[in-house]
């Protein structure tokens, strides 16, 4: 949408002293290479360009502010291809100081209609803004060890979304992990993040119900396919390590997909 706007208007400059702050509130931010190093920060000024911030409540956007949600949210694009294309279904980012209670309905089997409120750190709306509460951000500078963080989660969902619909399985790129058709890469993807879903759902429903290991990753993730891939995406940039311990093969597949080089 609108790609060639991009190349009319120069990003703007960064200071250094706002993205070093940021890098140090954020150490998960930090890259292994001179090169993606220098990358994130074109690609955060490059989204602060393309990107429309508002406030709710009274909430003011400072530039700290929308540099923390802009660098947070390009990590996942960093390496995919097309870049910040991923995002160019909307504009608005609108932030909240905190959480948000939002109104939901849903139907269930017998069609009767079930109304309750969900308290909610952060939401993406498909072809949408991305709603974030300011604290949750902000906690994600300490939280890494749990895999937790809000800006990525929502951002996630974005790039799930870009074929339509949030379902677990993101637009594929052609020859994913060898694969020489759209339905084969599907297969590859599904085989793999399907099993995991349902053993997390299991492990999950076990802790709760019946007294049974927490998991490390948020149980937020057993609700949906696309809620755990949205969850795992969060462990997967933040802490690594771990979730590659708790997720070998899902690690793989999210590495196949995250970080395929660059045309």
């Amino acid at each position: 949408m609108f790609k060639w706007l991009r190349g009319l208007r120069a990003a703007p400059a960064i200071p250094d002293a706002a993205w070093q702050a940021t890098l140090a509130r954020y150490p998960f931010l930090a890259r292994p290479t001179d090169e993606d190093a220098a990358r994130l920060r074109t690609m955060a000024a490059e989204f602060l360009r393309d990107k429309e911030f508002h406030g709710a409540h009274g909430f003011v956007i400072t530039d700290e502010v929308a540099l923390a949600v802009a660098a947070q949210a390009v990590l996942p694009v960093l390496h995919l291809r097309g870049g910040l294309d991923w995002y160019d279904d909307f504009v608005g980012i609108v932030i909240h100081p905190s959480e948000v209670v939002a109104q939901r309905k849903t139907m269930d089997e017998a069609g009767v209609v079930h109304e309750y409120e969900e308290v909610v750190a952060g939401e993406a709306m498909e072809r949408g803004p991305v709603m974030l509460s300011w604290q949750d951000v902000l906690a994600s500078s300490v939280s890494a060890d749990q895999g937790y963080n809000v800006v990525i989660h929502e951002f996630a969902h974005k790039i799930d979304m870009r074929d339509g619909g949030a379902d677990g399985s993101p637009t594929l790129p052609s020859g994913f992990a060898g694969t020489s058709s759209a339905r084969e890469a599907r297969a590859a993807w599904t085989d793999v993040i399907q099993p995991a879903y349902e053993a997390f759902r299991e492990q999950t429903i076990l802790a709760e119900r019946f007294g049974g290991e927490p998991t490390w990753l948020d149980p937020y993730g057993a609700t949906s396919l696309s809620e755990f891939f949205a969850v795992a995406c969060e462990a997967y940039f933040v802490n690594r390590a771990h979730f590659g311990r708790d997720f070998p093969d899902v690690l793989v597949r999210f590495d196949e997909f995250f970080l395929n080089p660059r045309p």
